[in-house]
């Protein structure tokens, strides 16, 4: 019986031993093959960033003192009242107009920039010094990190930044393995002693009271497991930790590490790794930390909540400074600077960069345009790098003049409080770049967004195509050409008629066709549009810029026609630059995370219209601002500025519109009320108050129009429409078609004797808002 029963028990213990094996080895390759599985693929879901346009600062460029200290600030510099405080990029010292800049660095599609100090100095609203402090140099240009203006988060809604280990500051590492895993780079992924004796306390407990969690370990539970304390997830760690080791360097699992840990909470966005937090702590760079910012972010490693610096100051304090003591006895700080830093304070941002953006319209659009290229899962999970054209400074403005303006218009009108609505547009008239955008009377709320998806009548801001119809027939139609502003009725095709009325309940007569536009009469636009025909004034719509089908009554020359402020700033962008259409866009190029592009969004051009007529038609535009509806932006902007713009008003003031540009930037504004109601302002009341306040906040240059080769300019006489001599007493300057000038002759007992005396006499182009003032 003993025989047998010995070799029972060993045929038992061998096969224990080989189950055990077998089992041992089924669970490892498992876990072997998930590790592999995850580092091997796509290891985070990183959200897209949006950046604005990079301020660039060169010799010479208009810029005031007060917005380049604004936009230093919205780009989360932090400004310092004495010079020796100036030690780390993202900070700016300003005495008087002379600014002394700690850039900070970015990674560019061209090139890295470099953290470096400059110093800037303003005079008279211009950029009178640029130097390097650094190298004691004096470059042209300057150019700054772009401001973040918002992220697409994936749906669990963690954010980080990813660093590389060469970026880290080698005090961090020490420092992180001083503090959380001594021995790294010396065990394989465990621990044993300390497992042992975390073993012992839990099963006295009979709970999971102690971990013995190395860096490897942390990681593996953070990549694959949960947070639960069970017997079962410490022995899945442990194996996730060995497969870890395994199959990876010691400086790989900890580069993983630094960009996986959780540091902290953002309102839903979950803050982690180094990279981000250093960023959401201190507002710079990982690479830019101090000592004890290093202490402090290692320390919340240990409870991100319990010790966040914002919340419980008095916590994150003790334990910075518990780990700081760390650092001075693992000698990694002198014991001076130990004490020094001590005393400290935790230098946390007050205010830190947000998940959440101040821009939702703008970031609305931005989403729309990449959605037509990109699927939403890549915008929320593959990390890439958007920089758009979105300019700080003009979105600044526009927000300031829509808060000055709205609660202003709806108290004059005493309207309910809150139901004044507004949205705008601002682009650049060069490149039709979307630069700002405003989707409602609170710019940073997220909701319905205005500028694209409210589509209201446009009232007289479509007048400007019936014109250019009528215009690009010079031999029916030249500036001068008079026009019937009389009593008309036009059959309405159910039996009815419609009559069309101008605003002052007035007819004008026999009017030059310009003064129809200036003053934005009724009569003799639709007179003018019904004879050139809907078909073709409907065909200029489309090639300024107008894609959606609009019904094409005769009510539609007066703006029933139904558009959003983007969609008009598309239709005048094609009026400002010429006769030539560019799409509105927002987003110049997409990188992925490491740098290598993506997709570049070039400038794209088509002539649509004759520059000859659009000339005229600008000219009249100018003139509008002059002497017309807009006059009264003389109050707001220069008069040698030369704007042009066009006012608009819907029935029973429901609408109000203004759309004008200047030499560099075109804007839309509408203000009117989302239950369509009433809102009692004209376009000259609401919206033009708020489009007058954009510009005068921002730089803008002169509108000169240049001359096309097709137009000529003919000097006649005011009375007659004839051709006379300049130094009559009604002489004008008027710009034509070439061919399209009168062609019989005035002359008068002035200009033979002016002729005489050889007097130097102005420019046409000056003459003929000489005209505009003095005879009509």
């Amino acid at each position: 019986m003993k025989k047998p029963t010995k070799r029972l028990l060993t045929i038992i213990f061998i096969f224990g031993v080989l189950t055990l094996g077998y089992g041992l080895s089924r669970h490892i390759s498992h876990f072997n093959r998930i590790v592999l599985e995850k580092f091997e693929g796509k290891l985070w879901e990183l959200p897209a960033r949006v950046y604005a346009r990079p301020l660039e600062v060169y010799l010479g460029m208009p810029l005031r003192a007060s917005a380049f200290e604004q936009e230093l600030k919205q780009i989360r510099y932090v400004q310092v009242e004495r010079p020796v405080e100036l030690d780390t990029p993202g900070k700016f010292l300003r005495t008087g107009n002379t600014f002394h800049v700690f850039c900070r660095a970015f990674k560019f599609a061209d090139g890295e920039l470099p953290s470096k100090k400059i110093q800037m100095i303003l005079q008279k609203g211009k950029v009178e010094l640029l130097k390097d402090s650094d190298t004691n140099t004096f470059p042209d240009m300057v150019r700054f990190d772009p401001a973040l203006i918002g992220s697409f988060f994936p749906t669990h809604h963690e954010d980080r930044v990813l660093v590389r280990l060469k970026e880290v500051p080698p005090l961090l590492v020490r420092t992180l393995l001083a503090v959380e895993d001594r021995r790294f780079y010396d065990h394989y992924g465990f621990e044993l002693l300390s497992v042992v004796r975390a073993a012992i306390a839990n099963i006295r407990k009979r709970r999971v009271v102690q971990g013995a969690s190395t860096i490897t370990q942390q990681l593996a539970k953070n990549f694959f497991l949960t947070n639960k304390k069970t017997f079962k997830r410490k022995i899945d760690e442990l194996f996730m930790a060995l497969a870890l080791e395994w199959n990876y360097e010691k400086d790989e699992i900890l580069e993983a590490y630094l960009n996986e840990v959780y540091l902290g909470q953002d309102g839903a966005r979950a803050i982690h790794g180094f990279g981000l937090a250093s960023s959401f702590y201190f507002g710079k760079s990982v690479s830019d930390l101090k000592a004890h910012e290093i202490a402090l972010l290692v320390g919340l490693l240990k409870g991100p909540s319990f010790y966040d610096p914002r919340q419980h100051p008095e916590r994150a304090m003790e334990r910075r400074n518990t780990v700081l003591s760390i650092m001075q006895d693992q000698e990694l700080i002198r014991i001076d600077a130990a004490k020094q830093v001590i005393r400290t304070s935790l230098d946390v941002i007050a205010d830190p960069p947000k998940g959440t953006t101040r821009f939702p319209a703008y970031l609305d659009l931005v989403r729309r345009q990449l959605l037509q290229e990109y699927r939403e899962e890549d915008l929320r999970s593959a990390g890439l790098r958007i920089f758009t054209s979105f300019d700080p400074q003009v979105q600044s403005a526009a927000e300031k003049a829509v808060s000055s303006q709205v609660s202003r218009l709806e108290k004059s009108r005493r309207l309910p409080k809150g139901k004044l609505q507004t949205s705008a547009v601002v682009t650049s008239t060069g490149s039709n770049e979307v630069l700002a955008l405003i989707g409602g009377r609170n710019p940073s709320f997220k909701g319905f967004n205005r500028a694209l998806d409210a589509k209201r009548p446009i009232g007289s801001l479509i007048k400007p195509a019936v014109f250019l119809t009528a215009l690009n027939r010079p031999d029916q139609y030249t500036l001068i050409t008079r026009t019937d502003d009389s009593y008309m009725k036009i059959p309405n095709g159910t039996g009815g008629t419609w009559i069309p009325k101008n605003y002052d309940r007035q007819y004008h007569g026999k009017i030059p066709l310009y003064l129809a536009l200036v003053h934005s009469y009724n009569v003799a636009t639709v007179r003018v549009g019904m004879d050139v025909g809907l078909p073709n004034v409907f065909e200029t719509l489309r090639e300024m810029g107008f894609t959606r089908d609009a019904a094409p009554y005769p009510s539609a020359l007066l703006g029933t026609v139904e558009m959003s402020p983007l969609e008009v700033a598309q239709m005048y962008q094609t009026l400002a630059s010429g006769g030539f259409y560019s799409p509105a866009r927002t987003i110049r190029s997409v990188y992925k995370p490491d740098g290598a592009s993506l997709q570049r969004y070039p400038l794209t051009v088509k002539q649509n219209l004759e520059p000859g007529p659009v000339y005229l038609l600008n000219k009249i535009l100018q003139a509008v601002v002059v002497e017309g509806t807009a006059r009264s932006l003389k109050h707001l902007l220069p008069e040698d500025l030369g704007a042009a713009g066009k006012t608009g008003t819907t029935n029973d003031l429901k609408d109000s519109w203004f759309a004008g540009f200047t030499g560099n930037h075109l804007g839309v504004v509408w203000v009117g009320r989302d239950d369509n109601k009433s809102c009692g302002l004209t376009g000259a009341s609401g919206a033009l108050q708020i489009w007058g306040r954009i510009m005068a906040g921002i730089a803008n240059t002169p509108l000169e129009l240049p001359l096309p080769e097709s137009v000529e300019w003919a000097v006649i006489d005011a009375k007659t429409g004839s051709l006379t001599h300049e130094r009559c007493e009604n002489a004008m300057a008027v710009p034509f078609i070439q061919g399209s000038a009168p062609t019989e002759t005035v002359s008068c007992p002035q200009a033979e004797e002016k002729v005489k005396t050889e007097v130097k006499t102005e420019k046409p182009e000056s003459t003929f808002m000489r005209w505009l003032k003095e005879v009509f």
